[in-house]
């Protein structure tokens, strides 16, 4: 089980930088709650990767 959970956390590692990788919000001129949606997108990617290092830092992988 502990296994599984630490090839789960990896590979939420690895779609967090694919996703990192914002090409598709580049040229849209739209605002989301006054700022940017590209800023919007990297603020809700940085929440996602505090979880998931606060998922390491509970399990106890490295």
């Amino acid at each position: 089980m502990k296994n599984a959970m630490r090839w789960a956390l990896y590979g939420c590692v690895g779609l967090l930088f694919l996703l990192h990788n914002d090409f598709w919000f580049w040229e849209t001129p739209q605002f989301v709650f006054g700022l940017p949606v590209g800023l919007v997108y990297h603020i809700g990617l940085c929440f996602a990767a505090m979880l998931l290092m606060a998922a390491f830092v509970k399990t106890g992988m490295r």
